[in-house]
């Protein structure tokens, strides 16, 4: 048996199940830590007065907080805890990326998308829903083997999902899928290039996901620091917060150095961000 901090590898098939269709869930993988979750996901929303902006969410439109796990001590543990980083090492190698979170307090639909469409370096989200959710209330929904690039299924899907009224006469909530009902501790972990979406939830969801990908080859280093580019429409100065970096044993550090070594040019970018939205408006 492995001790507690070891990472608690997936099975022979449960990778290939990944491999196949892009997506995996661990029905109460976290349901002994699902009290603390909720209360630290709730306390960081407070704190912060709602989304990135400071604007309290309204139930109309999605709030967002990147990044996320790193304003609570206890959520950046989430990391460290052998069932995470077991599903990250067994998916991504033992010397995975630990990329930035979010954290969100989702409104009404999603629409059909990928988090990124990646040939050669692959990405994961590991998903943690704080609702009880259905197909009719905003659970995720996802279709499988949409994430294999070079495959006409997954090819056809990129180009046509979002047109799907024209394509195939049916709307987004009516595309073949897999919909992944949740109770609060479940786990979902999928496929970056996996398409998928929600339909019909409140405005109200909460959830937060943890980020992560294979390290990145030295010659394609310049690929990692565009994807973080993205991370300054949050107006941060790093990708990580600073709770995480300081509580970092050598394990953790592990999985945030190569990060770490290439976020510099997140808080010029993040600058540029905040003067653009305080320009006043041209007509």
């Amino acid at each position: 048996m492995p001790s507690p901090s070891a990472p608690q590898p997936l099975s022979e098939q449960q990778i290939a199940f990944f491999q196949t269709f892009g997506f995996l869930a661990f029905p109460g993988l976290l349901k002994d830590r699902i009290d603390e979750i909720i209360r630290e996901f709730t306390t960081i929303f407070q704190k912060r007065g709602g989304g990135h902006d400071g604007r309290p969410h309204d139930g109309r439109k999605r709030s967002c907080i990147v990044p996320f796990l790193d304003q609570s001590a206890v959520l950046c543990t989430l990391l460290d805890d052998p069932r995470i980083s077991g599903i990250a090492s067994s998916l991504l190698g033992d010397d995975f990326n630990y990329m930035p979170s979010d954290g969100n307090y989702y409104s009404g639909d999603t629409g059909w998308h990928s988090d990124g469409w990646h040939r050669e370096t692959m990405h994961i989200k590991i998903a943690f829903y704080l609702d009880p959710l259905t197909r009719d209330t905003g659970c995720l929904r996802v279709i499988p083997g949409s994430h294999r690039i070079g495959d006409k299924f997954a090819d056809d899907l990129h180009e046509q999902l979002n047109k799907s009224a024209k394509f195939w006469g049916m709307e987004g909530k009516d595309v073949p899928a897999i919909a992944l009902e949740t109770q609060p501790g479940d786990i979902l972990v999928f496929n970056h290039n996996t398409k998928h979406a929600a339909f019909g939830g409140n405005g109200w969801r909460r959830m937060f996901t943890m980020n992560l990908c294979q390290r990145y080859p030295e010659a394609r280093v310049q690929e990692l620091r565009d994807y973080l580019n993205g991370v300054s429409r949050f107006w941060v100065e790093r990708a990580y917060g600073e709770i995480m970096m300081n509580t970092a044993g050598p394990d953790r550090l592990r999985h945030l150095e190569q990060v770490m070594a290439n976020d510099g040019h997140i808080a010029e970018l993040s600058r540029q961000a905040r003067e653009s939205m305080a320009e006043p408006s041209r007509g």
